[in-house]
């Protein structure tokens, strides 16, 4: 998945962006099948995707409601369904 940047690279100007959104859900999806339930905190940091990605990603998931949220004192944690 060339598209998927890490923090340090950046974003060509022509990138389809729904696309990347796209590419970092499927990113998330499948740690979460993974993982089970986690922090969104730790995602981000195990994932490291480009800027706000993270959230994008996890936005698109939510939209196909494919995630479970549940809130823990500070935190948020995330599951799949």
């Amino acid at each position: 998945m060339a598209l998927l940047k890490r923090k340090s690279a950046t974003l060509s100007q022509d990138a389809d962006i729904q696309q990347e959104i796209i590419n970092a859900a499927g990113m998330i999806y499948n740690y979460l099948s993974e993982k089970g339930e986690v922090s969104i905190s730790k995602m981000k940091k195990d994932l490291d995707l480009y800027e706000n990605f993270t959230e994008m990603g996890l936005g698109w998931l939510s939209r196909e409601d494919k995630l479970e949220y549940t809130k823990k004192m500070r935190s948020v944690s995330v599951r799949l369904r």
